[in-house]
């Protein structure tokens, strides 16, 4: 059967892995405890591209607060192949969300 025109297939919604750390001081943290985080999140880059679960897209610094953004469509399975690597970090307090399907469910995991 011809059809005019060709429906875009629905989109699977897009999870997320998104972790917080707790940095020494009210602002960007010190050098030592950037370049802990741009180490792990190289190596947590490397870990998801091998796995094919995903990418890891990010940080940001600010307020005392590190995060790392990374995206997949299954959060559950992204994080275990992240979550060694995320536990490593001495920095604390610290937790994960993670982010679940269309109805964006969140569920936090303490580090």
């Amino acid at each position: 059967m011809d059809t005019l025109f060709e429906l875009p297939e629905p989109e699977t919604p897009e999870e997320a892995v998104i972790a917080h750390y707790r940095l020494s001081d009210d602002k960007y943290g010190s050098r030592a405890e950037r370049e802990a985080i741009f180490d792990a999140e190289r190596a947590m880059a490397a870990a998801v591209e091998d796995a094919g679960v995903g990418e890891v897209d990010g940080n940001e610094f600010g307020g005392g607060e590190a995060v790392v953004y990374a995206y997949g469509a299954d959060a559950e399975a992204l994080f275990k192949v992240m979550e060694p690597m995320l536990r490593s970090l001495p920095l604390r307090p610290a937790h994960v969300v993670l982010r679940q399907g269309s109805q964006e469910r969140e569920t936090r995991v303490d580090l």
